[in-house]
């Protein structure tokens, strides 16, 4: 009986860690961004899952995309992902190294830092990647917000 007892704490323990790591993961807005140039306006939630998850390489008018997951940001990187397809970073890092295996498809390019990515979408007009709504400039495009 002991023993049911500690699985029993231990998963309300792990239950509550979850629901107070997604509480603190909601502090701040993140939006999907692109360089000002790129003639797309708008993304909708399907369409960046099609992209940042491999289905597809092109934006809606054809043109190339260049998805970017900023590596050094793991907390927020956490956050898109839970947001774009209900995932920890864990999963969708299986996810591309079946992927990456089948060589069928390329995943997200990466960049370090925030400041990488802002660097990167002012030259790169197929970039699109994840910030904190904090952190966009008028030297960028939002094409999508998470609610």
């Amino acid at each position: 009986m002991k023993f049911y007892r500690l699985i029993s704490l231990v998963f309300t323990s792990l239950i509550a860690l979850h629901s107070y790591t997604c509480f603190a993961y909601t502090s701040e807005k993140i939006v999907v961004v692109t360089n000002p140039k790129n003639d797309v306006e708008l993304l909708d939630k399907k369409g960046l899952i099609n992209l940042f998850m491999g289905k597809y390489s092109a934006f809606p008018n054809g043109k190339q995309a260049t998805p970017i997951d900023i590596e050094l940001e793991t907390k927020l990187k956490a956050q898109f992902y839970k947001a774009l397809v209900g995932l920890p970073p864990a999963r969708v890092n299986a996810y591309w190294a079946r992927l990456k295996f089948s060589g069928r498809v390329k995943p997200p390019e990466i960049e370090m830092t925030i400041d990488d990515v802002k660097q990167r979408l002012e030259k790169d007009e197929s970039a699109l990647a994840y910030i904190y709504e904090s952190s966009v400039t008028d030297k960028m495009k939002v094409v999508y917000r998470f609610d």
